[in-house]
Formats: C-alpha cells, sequence, structure tokens
C-alpha cells in the first residue's frame, strides 16, 4: 500500500486510526483545545469507512499535513481507492486536510450547499490568515481551502461495497452546513460538530439556530446509533450519553438565557446568575462557554423583540 512521499510539514502528534469493533469504520481522534503549535492544528475529529469498492471519509482534518497523514492512516488499512470525502462542515479545523485529498486521490467531495456561504464571504479568507499565522508551518502560504465538487440540499445518500452512506443537513446549528453521516448497515454515525463529547461546545460564529440544534441531536438519539464519533471528544458505543450532554447544555442555556431576557436582565446579570459548576471544570470552558452564553442571550432577545 503505497503512499507517496510527504511534502508537507511533518506531523508529530497522534493520528493512529481505531476500528470501531465488528465494523470496517475507522475513527481519528483529535486533542482537546485550541489550535495551535502545541497540537498542531489536530483538534477535531475524522473517520474513514472501507467498503469492497472504496473508502468513504468524513472530514479531512485540520492542515494539509494532517489530511496526507489521514491518507497515509488509511492506507496502513486498505489500498481500495478512497471515492468520497464528505465535509461535515467548512469551519477551519475540519477542512485545511481536503487540500491532501485534492492532490494526491481522486476523491470526490461532497458538501451541504450552504457550505457556499463560507466560501463566498469574508470568514474563509480572514480564517486562513489566521491560522497562518498560528500553525506555521503546518498551515503556509501554499495552503488552500477547497470547495466541494458536488453540493446537497437536505440529504444525499451513497451505495458503495455492500455499504449505505445516508449524509443529513443537520444545520445551521453549529454551522449553517452541518452535515451528519449514518452508515445504515452499522449503525455508525459520525455526528460532526453537533456533537461535543466530554468537553465544551462551541457555538459557532455564524447566525445560532439553538433550538433547531437540540432538535437534531435527539434525531441522532433516536436514531439509536450502535457507536457515535462526535466532531469532538471520545468516540463511543454510549451514544445516548454523549449526544444527551451536548443537548443538556444547550437546553440550560436556552432556558436561562430566555428566563434573562423576558425579566430584562442584561447578559451580564444572566451570566453572572447562572451556575456553571456542572461544566468549568471541562476542556474549552474558560475559552468558549463565555461566548457561547452570550451568543444564545443575543439569540432569545432577537426572538424576543
Amino acid at each position: 500500500m503505497s503512499v507517496p512521499e510527504n511534502p508537507y510539514s511533518e506531523v508529530t502528534v497522534d493520528t493512529r486510526a481505531r476500528q470501531v469493533e465488528g465494523t470496517n469504520a475507522w475513527y481519528m481522534i483529535g486533542l482537546s483545545g485550541i489550535p495551535g503549535p502545541d497540537n498542531e492544528g489536530h483538534t477535531s475529529n475524522a473517520g474513514f469507512v472501507v467498503t469492497d469498492e472504496g473508502v468513504v471519509v468524513y472530514d479531512a482534518l485540520g492542515t494539509p499535513a494532517l489530511g496526507f497523514e489521514m491518507i497515509r492512516r488509511i492506507r496502513e488499512v486498505t489500498d481500495q481507492p478512497i471515492r468520497y470525502v464528505i465535509a461535515g462542515h467548512y469551519h477551519a479545523d475540519h477542512i485545511y486536510g481536503l487540500q491532501a485529498f485534492a492532490d494526491h486521490t481522486e476523491a470526490r467531495i461532497i458538501g451541504q450547499r450552504r457550505a457556499e456561504d463560507y466560501l463566498r464571504g469574508p470568514g474563509a479568507e480572514s480564517r486562513l490568515q489566521q491560522r497562518r499565522g498560528v500553525l506555521y508551518p503546518w498551515v503556509d502560504e501554499d495552503t488552500q481551502v477547497i470547495p466541494p465538487d458536488e453540493l446537497f440540499d437536505d440529504e444525499y445518500t451513497i451505495e458503495l461495497g455492500g455499504k449505505t452512506f445516508r449524509l443529513l443537513h443537520a444545520g445551521p446549528a453549529h454551522s449553517p452546513d452541518d452535515v451528519i453521516m449514518v452508515v445504515e448497515e452499522d449503525g455508525v454515525v459520525f455526528a460532526g460538530d453537533i456533537v461535543f463529547d466530554g468537553r465544551i461546545p462551541f457555538l459557532g460564529d455564524d447566525a445560532l439556530d439553538s433550538g433547531n440544534w437540540v432538535n437534531r441531536l435527539e434525531q441522532v438519539e433516536a436514531m439509536e446509533p450502535n457507536f457515535l464519533i462526535p466532531g469532538h471528544g471520545d468516540a463511543t458505543a454510549n451514544a445516548r450519553r454523549a449526544v444527551r450532554f451536548t443537548r443538556d447544555y444547550l437546553v440550560k442555556l436556552r432556558e436561562h438565557m430566555a428566563e434573562s431576557v423576558e425579566e430584562m436582565m442584561s447578559f451580564e446579570e444572566a451570566y453572572a446568575a447562572m451556575d456553571w459548576s456542572e461544566y468549568e471544570n471541562l476542556p474549552a470552558f474558560d475559552q468558549t462557554n463565555r461566548s457561547n452564553a452570550n451568543a444564545v442571550f443575543l439569540e432569545m432577545e432577537s426572538k424576543l423583540f
């Protein structure tokens, strides 16, 4: 199983691929934290499924070097061609690895149509400039944002090698273009960033619809997956617990901030009045919790006024 010589900066963080027991699904777990030199940008999860007719990849990790490392891990498992890469959503920590797949495979990149909003807006270029600063040399002047080859609206199905891959638009939630991938025969769900397990979710920089996010989490729970790979945090056979962790956090924020807005409280008053003890020792609390609360406060405010 040959892999071309690595054209990117060396990756030293742990990128091992782990197999979902009893299946040909594999996943890679990112490190908790904000992308930076210590983690080399490896903060998100990704995975792939091997079939007799080729490989389907879900997400591509946060740098071209990590994307190339993912190709190398796939080649440790199979020499089947990489046929599809599913973009779980267009945030930097999940898509910069697409460059390696575009350069070194014939894979077709599939994304949800609202990814175009990101690609056409100023955010894509400004984020790339920011990452060139904090993640050099893994993100550099040659790093590009690779668009999808094909876009879908609500649902997209891939039949390959006896497996059915069902792609569902879950946004707007964490992002406008969130995509869930369900491997029907195995009961495996790649949930992307609508599920954060064991760390504080990031509610995103986009227009937030936390109500839809909660609904989509309940939809995933109703699927009763055998195994779930979140966008961040550990993969698990206890899908209900992982989904409930994110759902309960969102519901608590929504209920408290809605009540605070109705009582005409300021955000500072609302934030100070909420009990954060359940979450304050979890990864990413200091970096994201206050901005999350503010985003939900503004969302509730916009609905009331």
